[in-house]
């Protein structure tokens, strides 16, 4: 596979549609670059309008959350119960209160918060109405792969020590390193450089040996920024009765 990819626009043979994606049955976390380029004024308009919380303001369902917790523990598919109706509905509210804890946790750094210099977020938001929906459902997937690549957050985002030559004094650099969850955001640079035409926007997947990351301590570790991200609760449950 080769070191530097091209933009696609589409992510199958003859297919129109670019959010089509492969299942897949893990994530594979990739090492990727970007690197932005240009006049001193407008790399710092950018980096300015880029930094952010890195967390996405999904709105969970939480009422929704905790049924779905009980209904498996309150009427398991083999008909055995493993814990009493009372015991699976304290664990099913204790969960749902743990969760719209993480979940406001994550909020309060929305405003404040700008320790992520490539805040998709900030550059590309999510509509309005898809955060009442969820990360899970379609829609939500549909917009995030259309309009950033990837329907998952940026993990590890850092801002990089730049290499470009002292001597092009009104010239500034960006670099900003991060993981992407099974694909990089190409459709998110597309617009970035749409939208940003003054500057120099290129990315560099790192395809070596070791720069994924798919099972174990290398999984767990690329997802370890997950602790305070709104919690992905689907609408789409299935009831029962």
């Amino acid at each position: 596979m080769p070191k530097h990819e091209t933009v696609a626009t589409t992510n199958a043979p003859d297919s129109p549609d670019p959010s089509w994606r492969p299942e897949r049955t893990h994530t594979d976390w990739l090492r990727n670059t970007l690197v932005v380029t240009g006049p001193s004024a407008e790399v710092a308009r950018l980096r300015t309008a880029a930094v952010g919380s890195g967390v996405i303001p999904w709105q969970p369902d939480l009422a929704g959350l905790e049924e779905e917790i009980l209904l498996p523990m309150a009427a398991p598919e083999d008909g055995t119960p493993a814990i009493s109706l009372a015991g699976a509905k304290l664990l099913a509210r204790r969960l749902r209160e743990a969760v719209s804890l993480n979940h406001q946790r994550a909020l309060a750094r929305v405003g404040t918060d700008r320790n992520c210099p490539l805040d998709l977020h900030r550059l590309l938001p999510v509509p309005a109405a898809l955060l009442r929906l969820g990360p899970e459902e379609g829609e939500s997937r549909t917009w995030l792969a259309r309009h950033w690549g990837v329907t998952r957050l940026l993990r590890h985002v850092e801002e990089l020590p730049s290499t470009l030559d002292r001597r092009r004094r009104r010239m500034a650099e960006l670099r900003v390193g991060f993981w992407s969850a099974n694909w990089s955001p190409w459709q998110a640079v597309v617009r970035l450089r749409r939208n940003w035409p003054e500057v120099s926007s290129v990315l560099t997947p790192d395809y070596a040996p070791g720069a994924t990351k798919g099972q174990g301590g290398h999984a767990a570790e690329a997802s370890a920024d997950q602790k305070d991200e709104p919690a992905p609760v689907s609408r789409g449950r299935t009831r029962r009765g």
